[in-house]
């Protein structure tokens, strides 16, 4: 039977297991997960928080992180600016970065999410506005969603990756896991 664990990875912590080699010790998923044989199904950035899915069947892992299942993926993007309809309509038409086109993107400003706090918090600047914005792309490529929101003039001060497909992160606090089911 497939076992599916989702994980509400927090801010600083590396998507892998071990963190060998470092000369500074960095927490990792072993700090959280004691789920003998089961991996990552993709990566998030150290930086970056939320949903990751681990499981223990090779071909779900694929299907889960492979772009070519085009799978979507949800960000919730606490943006340095203000998000106007331009920023929103280049970021749902697609951006150019320098490696390429990225797949056109769903796209919205939301209203400030009920979310846990980040520790340590985000350095907020008084006279520069913030708001949040929610993206779903279909692709992953490196830093992505940060990369998209830069190239509209819109950096990335807090990025949390609220699901997957269907699976989702609501009810997990930062570090929790639970099993989840199998689609």
């Amino acid at each position: 039977m497939t076992r599916l664990v989702l994980f509400n990875k927090p801010f600083g912590v590396l998507s892998q297991f071990t963190d060998k080699g470092s000369p500074t010790q960095r927490q990792t998923l072993s700090d959280f997960i004691d789920a003998p044989g089961v991996y990552p199904a993709g990566r998030l950035d150290r930086d970056s928080e939320g949903l990751m899915i681990l499981c223990d069947d090779g071909r779900l892992q694929a299907r889960i992180s492979d772009p070519k299942y085009k799978l979507p993926k949800t960000y919730l993007a606490q943006v340095e600016g203000d998000a106007d309809e331009a920023a929103l309509r280049a970021l749902s038409a697609g951006v150019k970065l320098k490696d390429g086109m990225t797949r056109p993107a769903l796209a919205e400003r939301i209203d400030d999410p009920d979310l846990w706090p980040r520790d340590p918090p985000i350095r907020m600047r008084k006279t520069v506005p913030d708001c949040w914005i929610k993206l779903t792309i279909r692709e992953g490529k490196n830093r992505q969603v940060r990369r998209m929101t830069a190239a509209v003039g819109l950096p990335t001060l807090r990025l949390i990756r609220w699901s997957i497909g269907d699976w989702k992160v609501e009810g997990l606090m930062p570090g929790e896991h639970r099993d989840g089911p199998v689609s």
